[in-house]
């Protein structure tokens, strides 16, 4: 009967890994900016000479480096007078957002503070979604469009744990935790996390999500019409929903976007996208880094459901 059990454990693992890992693979194929050839840039034109930068944001936000490297080096191009943060996410982790959103933040002041002689101004412009995380992004700049049916808002933040407890004892597992610090074991899924757990868990969350609304509060002030305690319950609003609430500015596409801020900036010439991406590889040696981000993704899932404390993770989303 135990052995029974046992393969049949193994049985759900086995196919949850199987189906993390086909997922890996996909995402892998159809998210941008995922990888790099040697740091190499790729940037293609839309009309005209390409006089505004144009940094995609896609899929879920889980590290810094590669967005900003992207945003450094539309800073950097001295052929565009203007960058507008292109934002599909639907949020992510809390740590790689706030390090994005600084940057976005540096370039936009420092253009405003040298009156036009040193960064560029940041715009955001939302396709999808713009959620959580995603909408944090664009808070960052200094004007936000939107297409009206986006989804966006959620502002919020989540930590989630999966309490284990019975199906280990259903499968006479007894995983023991030997740990220094009474809360270094908060999370572990062979058991439930106590009051006192909780309550210092819901402190953190509030603490961070406190910050979420100082930081869209930063560029937002006096454009949030309404309490914007009420409005960051974590509900998603449409793009006009979130116009008429004071979360975006303007209605409209990227093109729209462009030619307006063309129009502003005056900027000579006519008026173009140059979209700033990392070039991809491709072959044997792509799939074989593929496969290798999912082995290590596969990993980390083995590791958390094996019961190896990897610390909670705060998300925006």
């Amino acid at each position: 009967m135990q052995a029974r059990k046992n393969k049949a454990v193994l049985g759900i693992l086995v196919v949850v890994f199987l189906s993390f890992v086909l997922l890996m693979i996909f995402a892998s194929y159809t998210m941008k900016n995922l990888k790099t050839d040697n740091g190499s840039f790729k940037m293609g034109s839309f009309g005209g000479k390409g006089s505004i930068a144009v940094v995609e944001v896609n899929g879920v936000i889980m590290e810094s480096k590669k967005l900003i490297e992207l945003i450094h080096k539309a800073e950097e191009d001295k052929e565009t007078k203007a960058i507008i943060v292109r934002i599909n996410s639907p949020g992510g982790a809390v740590g790689p957002t706030q390090e994005v959103y600084e940057e976005i933040r540096r370039i936009d002041q420092q253009y405003d503070k040298s009156e036009g002689k040193e960064g560029k101004p940041v715009y955001a412009s939302f396709g999808t979604i713009a959620a959580s995380g995603g909408y944090y992004l664009g808070a960052a700049t200094r004007r936000i469009y939107s297409n009206p049916g986006t989804l966006t808002g959620s502002i919020g933040v989540i930590m989630q744990f999966m309490d284990l407890s019975r199906l280990y004892d259903w499968a006479m597992l007894n995983q023991q935790n030997i740990k220094s610090g009474r809360y270094k074991d908060v999370g572990q899924p062979n058991r439930p996390i106590s009051a006192e757990e909780k309550a210092l868990l819901e402190g953190v969350i509030s603490g961070v999500h406190d910050q979420f609304m100082k930081d869209i509060l930063r560029t937002r002030e006096g454009k949030i019409k309404g309490d914007l305690q009420e409005l960051a319950q974590g509900q998603i609003f449409s793009g006009e929903q979130a116009h008429k609430f004071g979360l975006v500015d303007e209605l409209g596409s990227l093109w729209q976007a462009g030619r307006k801020i063309h129009e502003e900036l005056k900027l000579e010439g006519e008026f173009g996208f140059k979209f700033i991406e990392k070039k991809k590889k491709t072959g044997l040696w792509s799939l074989m880094e593929n496969l290798d981000e999912a082995t290590t993704a596969l990993k980390m899932l083995v590791t958390k459901f094996g019961g190896e404390s990897q610390g909670p993770s705060l998300m925006y989303q």
